[in-house]
């Protein structure tokens, strides 16, 4: 059991908005307009961010995601970017950048199945990141007729590979929304072992609806997991950032600390995190704005 006040004190790591700066403005002006869903690696100085690009619904969804590089961790140029139609996706959602202990980068995506609530999780590889190429993918979470995988965030540690991915319930379409978070093993980083639910939703609490894991910290004896969570089916697309704890990686308590945006229905989510020297660490996440898009804002702690 983590104390609580080991919680108070990572509680003050939770995101602050007023301390961050963006990244990558929205594809436009307006609610359904999104920039966001990061996920960042840190290598030889530079930073590597994978990130989702979102139209309104009937205007394209998650029509792409972005790859580009930085030295300042602000400052962004782009790389590739990787369109929806390249995996007969409806939409992409947050993807997953990673570098292998033998140096190959990898690339996994969500990918909406078209028609349904589907969703499986794709992998590209390329010896840089520049180079990833959607013409030569995998399919590594699959999902099946009755669960929908994706938002995968994934941790190399101990000579193994942890796995956490949102699983949406498929059995009746109006409840698909829902979500909680389940956790994987590999030897490979593509060949994954399920091991249970690792947080899940608490009945009358903010995340009543949906719990998502966004951020892992490995650390000995304790796992300090950030996680998105929502109440209900309309705060879909708005979720706040949590913090959750245990000491194993398949089984994680949620509790109460909050970040959100000032703005809308204070949706803060998709939160990252990469050490990068001296003892700092950057912040990326996906965050509402006054009129009601979706910007992808920085800080550095």
């Amino acid at each position: 059991m983590i104390s609580e006040e080991t919680v108070a004190q990572v509680a003050t790591l939770l995101p602050q908005p007023d301390r961050s700066v963006v990244a990558v403005g929205p594809p436009g002006p307006g609610e359904g307009t999104w920039a966001g869903a990061p996920s960042a690696a840190y290598c030889d100085g530079d930073i590597y961010l994978a990130y989702r690009l979102r139209r309104p619904e009937g205007q394209g969804r998650g029509y792409a995601v972005a790859v580009a590089r930085s030295a300042d961790g602000v400052h962004f140029e782009t790389l590739v970017t990787i369109g929806r139609e390249r995996f007969g996706a409806e939409s992409l959602e947050r993807p997953a950048i990673v570098r292998t202990p033998d140096g190959t980068w990898r690339l996994y995506l969500s990918c909406a199945t078209p028609g349904t609530k589907h969703w499986r999780v794709e992998v590209l590889e390329a010896a840089h990141p520049g180079a990833l190429d959607a013409s030569r993918s995998q399919v590594v979470l699959p999902g099946d007729a009755l669960h929908a995988v994706k938002d995968p965030v994934l941790v190399h540690d101990g000579g193994k590979w942890h796995l956490w991915a949102s699983v949406h319930p498929l059995a009746d379409p109006d409840e698909a929304d829902q979500m909680v978070t389940d956790y994987a093993v590999s030897p490979d980083g593509l060949s994954w072992t399920w091991q249970g639910t690792a947080l899940g939703t608490r009945p009358g609490e903010w995340d009543s609806r949906g719990a998502r894991v966004t951020a892992v910290r490995l650390e000995p004896g304790r796992v300090v997991a950030y996680y998105d969570g929502r109440a209900s089916a309309a705060e879909n697309y708005e979720e706040r950032t949590g913090l959750a704890t245990g000491t194993e990686p398949g089984a994680l308590t949620a509790h109460g600390p909050i970040a959100q945006s000032p703005y809308g229905d204070g949706g803060l989510r998709y939160l990252c995190i990469i050490d990068v020297g001296d003892s700092r660490e950057r912040y990326y996440y996906e965050m509402t704005r006054a009129d009601g898009a979706h910007e992808l804002r920085t800080e550095l702690r």
